[in-house]
């Protein structure tokens, strides 16, 4: 057979084009969750760096004691360096990261009326990922959530938004810090954003 292949010519046809689709919807949710896993060792890491016990460590993760000590073994030998908490760093994962709690902070304030909630949402399930483009375009979401909804939304979230824009428009004066993964460094700062922008 040449061309699309399909299941049949019926209403039960299937084409190829739909099937990959339907694998591809499959594989991201696959790779997430393998991304995530990967990501919460990390996070183990930094916060036994940060002082925790493994039993503190175990309650807030959701997992056994024998599981922690497990994932703090295996980098026993290689520990990583601890990691600034500060929320004025210069590195992208860092600014990427609080352009991230910023537009979670907004989607929240505002729900689907927000032009970012789409895009925040399939970030979180790790259906979007920190390509340039990506982050580009969240960009321009935020900002215009925070042109249209001047008004419903607080004065910190424009700072913090022009803060993190002048950043991310100067890469070339940023250096990244070799304290974590970009990932751990993303979600470390997407936390403390939205702290930030809670207590102001």
């Amino acid at each position: 057979m040449t061309g699309e292949e399909s299941t049949g010519s019926g209403p039960g046809a299937l084409t190829e084009e739909q099937a990959g689709r339907m694998l591809a919807d499959i594989n991201e949710v696959i790779r997430a969750g393998e991304e995530m896993r990967a990501l919460r060792a990390e996070m183990i890491q930094v916060f036994a760096g940060l002082g925790w016990t493994q039993d503190t460590i175990a309650r807030l993760a959701g997992m056994s004691q024998p599981a922690v000590s497990k994932q703090m073994t295996k980098h026993r030998d290689d520990p990583p360096p601890p990691v600034e908490l500060a929320l004025d760093q210069r590195d992208v994962p860092w600014l990427e990261g609080r352009l991230w709690g910023l537009a979670e902070e907004i989607s929240e304030c505002l729900g689907h009326s927000a032009h970012c909630t789409r895009y925040v949402e399939a970030v979180t399930r790790g259906r979007k990922r920190f390509t340039p483009w990506n982050v580009d375009a969240l960009r321009r979401l935020v900002e215009e959530d925070l042109r249209v909804h001047r008004a419903e939304l607080p004065a910190g979230h424009r700072a913090a938004y022009d803060t993190i824009s002048r950043g991310l428009d100067l890469p070339a004066g940023v250096t990244a810090p070799a304290t974590a993964s970009a990932s751990v460094r993303r979600t470390l700062a997407r936390r403390l954003q939205r702290d930030r922008l809670r207590e102001d």
